[in-house]
């Protein structure tokens, strides 16, 4: 996998490059960055620092995202399907229609994210923060939420969603299963 620096792939993105599918960005400082309909398919982008970049039709499958600082992007119709993103802050992000089927979110922040018409089919949300997020005609079938905090998440349909003992539902109660 190539190293890539921030300035590296912004001066090749400006440039008209928009496949940079593999290649290493972990710990890079991305702020503000602008990567629009790019290829970081299979890229490492653990522990990144891309608040409020603009990652809207970003192709981030296979991605590893770890840890990685994600608030406040836009990511509308991005897909990170099958990406390892444990850890992750997506917080306040527009992540509107959406990919993460497959995708392990573990642990991760969604607070007050617009997830609305995203698919987390199959996706791990074990432990997830998903208060206050915006979930209309979000797809959570066969998605764990085991541990998942959905409180006063708004318009949360879990049908099809394997949720336990610890999982917090939008009106603040837990199963006493």
């Amino acid at each position: 996998m190539q190293k890539m620096t921030a300035q590296e792939l912004l001066a090749a993105y400006q440039s008209g490059r928009r496949d940079f599918c593999e290649i290493d960005l972990s710990l890079t400082d991305l702020f503000e960055a602008d990567l629009r309909n790019s290829n970081l398919s299979g890229s490492d982008l653990s522990q990144a620092y891309l608040p409020y970049a603009n990652l809207s039709q970003t192709n981030l499958q296979n991605a590893n995202g770890q840890q990685a600082e994600l608030s406040n992007i836009q990511g509308y119709s991005a897909d990170f399907s099958h990406a390892d993103l444990r850890g992750a802050n997506f917080s306040r992000s527009n992540l509107r229609c959406s990919n993460f089927q497959g995708a392990n979110l573990s642990g991760v922040t969604l607070y007050g994210a617009d997830l609305s018409h995203a698919d987390l089919s199959q996706a791990t949300l074990k432990n997830a923060n998903l208060s206050r997020a915006k979930l209309n005609s979000t797809n959570f079938q066969q998605a764990q939420l085991s541990g998942c905090n959905l409180f006063q998440a708004r318009q949360a349909c879990l049908d099809g969603a394997e949720c336990d003992r610890n999982t917090i539902y939008p009106d603040g109660h837990r199963d006493n299963v």
